[in-house]
């Protein structure tokens, strides 16, 4: 996914131009985990213990608002997958509720955020009630801290031309920096992360994880959730580790038989973010078609940028558009085998698909050759030392960060009711995979240019901005974060107008959520990838401890 930026150059190592080599090697394919204090069998067993205990909490919950927070609660430990019915029936409940007698922001707020989250829309003029004659929020709801809280990440699910929501989120925040250092934990550490990035916009894996440790010590937790959550995780991270293991032994196939030493190895890292777009049980197949798709296009990307001439590359372009294996003769002996392992990888996916998934690869297969003509573009601009405005350089790179091929292959997690749907949808490139790509690519530019990552005459979007405006790097990257902005807003919208494909949406919308963890602090972690280690090792390597 992570473009790094160079330009089509001589033949250069991974070192000459700055890659890390991978920190993980054959970590995953010889690590065996202590063996738990429990079996796994006896884990389970207690987790569907468990999971019926929460079902029955919420047939006895005392009430819609109470059945709400419960609902809160297991998103934020990330067990909600395992009560969609249950959470289904409260968002109708939600929906047909009025709480316009309510007094409590923390209510309103997240009653907010949950139908707006679910593609329910749901009128910002349900906070008027806690503004004055004035028309400014009173001073008396800031006694309420988690209310104040949950306003701030509510109103990150605006749209464009909500002046009141805008208004609300720099009230919100404005509130929550002042009283920062006053607040106990863990309410204080989770006020601190939301200053940083405000829920609605954070990778929820990673939130899950640190708040599992955080509703421990919330006052009045319930230890039914808390059990499962670390339960969940656990179990779920044996699951992991097994496809850790199997997917680094295709890439020690993959990269052997390709035989590219220019090329950045960041399987383990593709992989994650395979897996923080979908976690859950169930989705194996999928979260390995996704790290293939991620290790392709970064194969890809490194190929294109740093080792191939131009003619090459057309060569190599013209060779994906064939899509048979006529197409090696085209190529220069180094590239044979990539191209090769590229129509094998494809035919091996179509070769495991089960019968009763209804996934046609052709759409997957288009998106890689439409994605190479990206790359070409930007080879050709490269060669003639073309500097592209703006509008060009982001229509290109939009989607050569790999967006349209990453949302296609997600669309394999689709129920079968709309799978055929799905994937016609995203294999037109409607505004939502286009504004997940403009997320992912500002954020990735933005990183290359604050860490000089920029190599040759490949222009970043930041620097094509500079260049046209006549503007210095931190007015570039302001009016881009700007433009981030507007994309939130746009996905955002999404989720109203198609209330059918919702559940393809949401996967989308993960991409871009995806971003607060691998652009984090205008840091490029795919490609630095030292600063995602201790990240990988919590996710993969330790067990939530129970107490």
């Amino acid at each position: 996914m992570a473009s790094s930026s160079h330009a089509a150059a001589t033949p250069e190592t991974k070192e000459q131009l700055g890659f890390e080599p991978s920190s993980w090697g054959d970590f995953f394919i010889a690590y065996e985990p202590p063996p738990p204090k429990r079996s796994e069998e006896w884990m389970i067993a207690r987790a569907e213990k468990l999971k019926g205990d929460v079902s029955l909490l919420f047939k006895t919950c005392n009430g819609t608002t109470t059945r709400m927070f419960l609902v809160d609660t297991l998103q934020h430990l990330g067990i909600d997958h395992h009560f969609d019915e249950q959470i289904h029936d409260l968002l109708n409940e939600l929906l047909e509720s009025d709480f316009s007698s309510s007094s409590s922001l923390h209510e309103v707020a997240l009653r907010f955020c949950l139908l707006r989250e679910n593609g329910h829309w749901v009128s910002p003029d349900v906070f008027d009630k806690y503004k004055g004659e004035d028309g400014s929020f009173r001073k008396d709801i800031t006694n309420d801290p988690k209310g104040i809280l949950c306003l701030y990440n509510a109103t990150h699910l605006l749209i464009h031309g909500e002046p009141k929501l805008e208004e609300a989120m720099c009230f919100a925040r404005q509130h929550l920096v002042s009283v920062n250092g006053s607040l106990q934990a863990p309410l204080a550490k989770q006020v601190k992360r939301a200053i940083h990035r405000a829920l609605p916009r954070a990778c929820r894996r990673v939130e899950a994880l640190q708040y599992i440790s955080e509703y421990e010590e919330e006052e009045g937790h319930n230890q039914i959730l808390l059990e499962l959550a670390k339960l969940d995780f656990n179990l779920l991270q044996h699951v992991h580790l097994k496809e850790l293991k199997d997917i680094t032994e295709w890439w020690k196939h993959f990269s052997g038989f390709i035989d590219l030493s220019f090329i950045r190895d960041r399987l383990v890292e593709s992989y994650t973010w395979a897996y923080v777009l979908y976690y859950e049980k169930g989705f194996e197949l999928q979260r390995s078609i996704t790290t293939k798709m991620i290790v392709l296009i970064t194969t890809l990307d490194d190929t294109y940028d740093i080792r191939a001439t131009i003619e090459e590359c057309r060569k190599l372009h013209e060779a994906i558009q064939r899509w048979d294996k006529t197409g090696v003769s085209l190529l220069p002996e180094y590239l044979k085998k990539l191209y090769i392992e590229l129509l094998r990888t494809f035919e091996n996916i179509e070769v495991e698909m089960p019968v009763n998934v209804n996934y046609d690869t052709a759409y997957l297969k288009k998106a890689i050759q439409n994605h190479v003509t990206g790359y070409l573009q930007e080879a050709e601009w490269c060669h003639t030392k073309h500097k592209p405005s703006f509008k060009n350089q982001v229509n290109v790179t939009s989607l050569t960060i790999g967006a349209p091929t990453v949302c296609l292959s997600m669309m394999a997690s689709m129920d079968d009711t709309i799978m055929k749907r799905a994937l016609e949808w995203v294999a037109g490139v409607p505004n939502v995979v286009i504004g997940a790509g403009k997320i992912v690519r500002f954020m990735n530019d933005i990183a290359a240019y604050e860490n000089r990552k920029c190599k040759g005459d490949a222009a970043s979007s930041v620097e094509c901005y500079i260049h046209e405006y006549g503007v210095t790097g931190e007015v570039a990257i302001a009016r881009i974060y700007e433009l981030i902005e507007d994309e939130w807003r746009t996905l955002n919208k999404a989720r109203f107008e198609n209330h059918a494909l919702l559940p393809a949406l949401k996967r989308i919308i993960g991409l871009a959520l995806s971003t607060s963890l691998f652009y984090d602090n205008r840091n490029d972690v795919y490609t630095d990838s030292k600063h995602l280690h201790k990240t990988i090792k919590s996710l993969f390597v330790k067990p939530v401890l129970s107490g």
